[in-house]
């Protein structure tokens, strides 16, 4: 079928370089591959976290339980030791969600497109995977992060420290009688008594809890789940959003092809021109920067002797760009 450059057989060209459509279909397989490889590398290092704390956490149980005379607060150097995994696990877990989101895509509008009506894929697909491979950044801040790795995982291992911290304290050296002599021997030497020791871990978990609140009550595109993606194209930003002005004589046909073919909307204007006093139909269509080429290729196809201007757009709001109401 005919493409950008109104020819067939040709699906891109760069420089002279003509890419045929087989061609096209390969370069995505692969870079789909590599894609996919990146994600399962980094779901594995996830996994390679979580087995410190593990590991981490059973050495410390032993080491504590096997005598009466071992302190107690290495439970606390190791529940902080925890959370020292958890952070990195959260910053790796940041990676893995963008490989995710961008294997994704493929997934979903290019490979699903081949087999699935309408054969086609999203408005706004290319420009979503054009700019998560140009300007690659975390989908997923680093706070939400560290509560969905929390929330999953760690939570677990966190509660497990404390409670055998409680225990140690109540039946070593000798079984406490009540609950104020286990608080008293919290205390870490003669530096920090054991109420503001208490107090302090209380404070942690109780911030931890706070953090998978906060998780709930901010909604996030992705939070691991495939079916988060679905419907999920990025709006266009301001530095790819552009508009059109065509001065041609042949308004139908040129509008007709740029919205077929661009799948977007144009506007039609009645204009003069001042020099020649000649009446012209002047047609202002938003698009975005990958769309150009193809713009002015249907322009001139259709009316040789159009005039196309191409200007920024400082701010469009609209389907298949930003949405109308603000994010919340």
């Amino acid at each position: 079928m005919p493409n950008q450059d109104g020819e067939t057989g040709r699906t891109w060209n760069y420089e002279g370089y003509c890419l045929e459509p087989n061609n096209f279909v390969t370069a995505f397989v692969h870079l789909y591959r590599a894609e996919v490889t990146r994600v399962n590398l980094w779901r594995n290092r996830l996994d390679t976290t979580t087995n410190w704390a593990v590991v981490t956490t059973g050495a410390a149980l032993t080491f504590s339980f096997s005598s009466p005379s071992n302190p107690h607060f290495v439970m606390l150097l190791v529940l902080l030791l925890i959370l020292t995994f958890m952070l990195i696990e959260a910053r790796r877990y940041s990676y893995y969600a963008l490989w995710h989101y961008r294997a994704q895509l493929l997934e979903t509008d290019f490979f699903a497109a081949m087999v699935a009506p309408p054969y086609s894929p999203a408005e706004g697909w290319g420009e979503a995977l054009g700019h998560a491979l140009r300007n690659p950044t975390f989908i997923t801040p680093r706070w939400r992060a560290a509560a969905v790795r929390y929330r999953r995982n760690y939570v677990w291992l966190v509660s497990l420290v404390l409670l055998s911290w409680f225990l140690k304290l109540s039946i070593h050296p000798v079984q406490a009688i009540s609950l104020r002599e286990v608080v008293d021997r919290a205390a870490v030497a003669a530096w920090v008594s054991g109420p503001w020791v208490v107090g302090i871990v209380a404070g942690v978990y109780v911030g931890l809890l706070l953090l998978i609140a906060l998780m709930y009550l901010i909604p996030e595109h992705f939070d691991g789940d495939p079916k988060a993606y679905k419907g999920r194209v990025r709006g266009i930003t301001a530095e790819e959003a552009q508009m059109a002005i065509v001065i041609t004589n042949q308004k139908e046909q040129v509008a007709a092809r740029l919205m077929q073919e661009l799948k977007r909307g144009v506007t039609a204007l009645a204009g003069t021109g001042m020099y020649t006093g000649e009446r012209h139909d002047v047609l202002l269509c938003a698009s975005t920067a990958a769309q150009e080429h193809q713009l002015r290729t249907i322009v001139e196809q259709v009316d040789p002797r159009a005039f196309v201007i191409m200007t920024g757009a400082r701010d469009i709001h609209g389907r298949g760009f930003a949405p109308s109401e603000p994010p919340t």
